[in-house]
């Protein structure tokens, strides 16, 4: 029997509860076959090949099941075997997918198995060393899902759970879980009326509404300002090129599956831009480049188009269509290091700005699949650890994670629901300029190749404004608010004085609505909440006379009467220091 005291790490908690759900789903379901069962991001899964898909009720009975199981006190064992023997033991059981994943393995590769009780499952391991030591855990939902993830593969039916040390852990967590689908963007996406996607047009390709529109322009034309300022020339280019570009930069042989099919025009294939690399090197090659002129830094506010499988779509964070936010800079090799230093420093603040505070920095290094050369992959990799060293930024190493052409620096943002996403990258790479053959005059008077470097700060418009309904809870600072204040007259003898207000506010450059319906005071300042904006201004006898405005806060129970001059006053510098106030709410 386990100790009490000992202590295990969560990966391999919860390891041993996915496979404790799995031995509780055969006890239940005897004809059902298990094929694998990893840990995740904060919790389990496991995928099942059954007939029928599991329902809310099944999971109930699962999880009451494991409590039971967890209770006996079934000792966890480790065994290794040879392949043949454990090839005939699965064969035996009647589980084909076992077989499957160990023929894929290599010839001399240990095959070890965990048994608890009667359930024996092929696994690396590490384990709890007893089921009583699976104590805090909880069934989530299913989804269907492909064997190994690909579509042409059986269906399967997935189970996902979490596991925590304790039970305080675990509550914790699943309130976090409860708050995050009340935050959840397509949810408020639509209470909000900000974005939405039609069947009419197809999935993964967004519609934005005039709110989500105006915090789009918001975020745009905070980031051209910053780039102006910082040294970026403004570039646009078409949503789509021949086939024979995409060859040339590599894209088709190493993109391919996510490329959308090639359309006829006149004889020539083309296709929907997956990428904006390729047109600003067209951009670069419309004349010769001194050294002098570099570096150069090309920006795109650039939507292109990727093949993403309908099973991975997920409201504006896993589309079809986005526009990135995206720059090549074209330099010498002395300038890449400082270039990535100015690159780092434009990304936080950036972030900043936008309320995201706390990150996390990955050096993503060569893939197993690339281009180039090693040499080169080495000094662009050198590059990047350099610059990040003189940003004094904390980083950690992802082996193989680069892309094809290069190594990248992601940056993941943290955001009030303590969730982290994938937004800013920079990517340093040899390989394009040497595949489109570009170059430039050194001081020498010889043609040299320059260095490229990809970056893109928010990554996609859609995540990161997905990202930041989700941060604010659809509460956004008023800097970004779509609608900063809203003039709520108590009868229609208040509406004149509504439009004068309405009137200097706009002319000092405020977003303002006003709500002119026949309902009670109450009833608006309720409606204006649900819309999170964030001033009502309440207008009546008093403040007509008086000149003077009832402002009221979002999320305060409390009125104050100030006059005109002072509202403005307060809300230019609290936009202009873009400030959060009562935005962010953390839990």
């Amino acid at each position: 029997m386990a100790n009490d005291k000992q202590k295990f790490d969560l990966e391999t908690i919860r390891h041993s509860t996915a496979h404790l759900m799995a031995q509780a789903v055969q006890q239940l379901y005897p004809e059902t076959q298990v094929t694998i069962g990893p840990v995740i991001e904060d919790g389990f899964y496991y995928d099942f090949c059954r007939k029928s898909p599991f329902v809310p009720e099944d999971l109930e009975k699962i999880e009451q099941r494991m409590k039971e199981i967890a209770a006996q006190n079934q000792d966890i064992v480790r065994k290794e075997l040879p392949r043949e023997d454990a090839l005939k033991m699965f064969d035996e059981m009647g589980e084909p997918f076992k077989l499957e994943v160990i023929n894929d393995l290599e010839s001399d590769e240990a095959i070890s198995v965990y048994s608890q009780g009667e359930f024996t499952d092929l696994c690396r391991g590490p384990h709890v060393d007893n089921t009583s030591a699976i104590k805090s855990f909880k069934l989530l939902h299913t989804s269907a899902a492909y064997w190994r993830g690909d579509e042409r593969n059986q269906i399967l039916q997935r189970i996902y759970g979490t596991a925590w040390n304790t039970d305080k852990e675990l509550r914790i967590y699943l309130k976090r879980l409860e708050e995050a689908k009340k935050r959840d963007h397509r949810k408020l996406g639509k209470e909000l009326d900000l974005f939405s996607v039609s069947d009419d047009i197809g999935p993964g390709l967004i519609l934005w509404h005039p709110k989500g529109s105006r915090i789009r322009c918001l975020m745009e034309d905070f980031w051209k300002a910053e780039h102006f300022a910082n040294g970026y020339e403004m570039v646009h280019s078409p949503h789509a090129a021949k086939v024979d570009m995409w060859k040339t930069s590599g894209h088709m042989d190493f993109y391919k599956d996510n490329i959308f099919s090639p359309m006829d025009i006149e004889g020539k294939e083309y296709v929907m831009k997956p990428m904006n690399c390729p047109f600003h090197i067209q951009i670069y090659k419309t004349r010769l480049r001194s050294y002098r002129d570099l570096p150069l830094r090309f920006a795109e506010l650039g939507t292109v188009y990727r093949y993403e499988r309908s099973g991975v779509l997920h409201g504006l964070l896993r589309v079809r269509g986005f526009t990135q936010d995206d720059a090549h800079l074209f330099c010498r090799p002395n300038q890449i290091e400082e270039e990535i230093v100015k690159v780092l420093d434009l990304i936080l603040l950036i972030l900043r700005s936008f309320g995201f505070n706390e990150y996390k920095v990955y050096l993503s290094t060569r893939p197993d699949k690339f281009v180039g050369s090693e040499e080169g992959w080495e000094k662009a990799t050198n590059a990047l650890k350099q610059a990040l060293e003189k940003s004094e930024l904390e980083y950690e190493v992802d082996p193989g994670e680069g892309v094809f052409y290069g190594p990248k620096i992601d940056i993941k943002i943290k955001d009030s629901l303590n969730r982290f996403w994938q937004v800013s990258t920079v990517q340093v790479d040899f390989n394009l300029p040497e595949r489109f053959d570009i170059s430039y005059i050194e001081e020498d008077g010889q043609r040299h190749q320059p260095i490229m470097l990809h970056r893109a700060l928010m990554g996609s418009l859609e995540r990161f404004f997905g990202c930041l309904v989700e941060h604010y809870a659809g509460a956004f600072p008023l800097w970004l608010a779509p609608v900063q204040v809203i003039l709520l007259p108590i009868t229609d003898q208040h509406q004149e004085y509504a439009d004068e207000v309405a009137k200097k506010l706009t002319n000092n450059g405020f977003r303002v609505e006003k709500d002119l319906r026949n309902e009670k005071i109450g009833f608006k300042i309720r409606e204006a909440q649900l819309q999170k904006i964030p001033y009502m201004i309440v207008l009546g006898e008093k403040e007509a006379e008086a000149k003077t405005l009832a402002v009221r806060k979002r999320r305060s129970k409390e009125t104050r009467t100030i006059n005109i001059d002072t509202f403005i006053e307060e809300m230019n510098t609290q936009v202009e220091e873009k400030q959060l106030g009562d935005t962010v709410q953390s839990i």
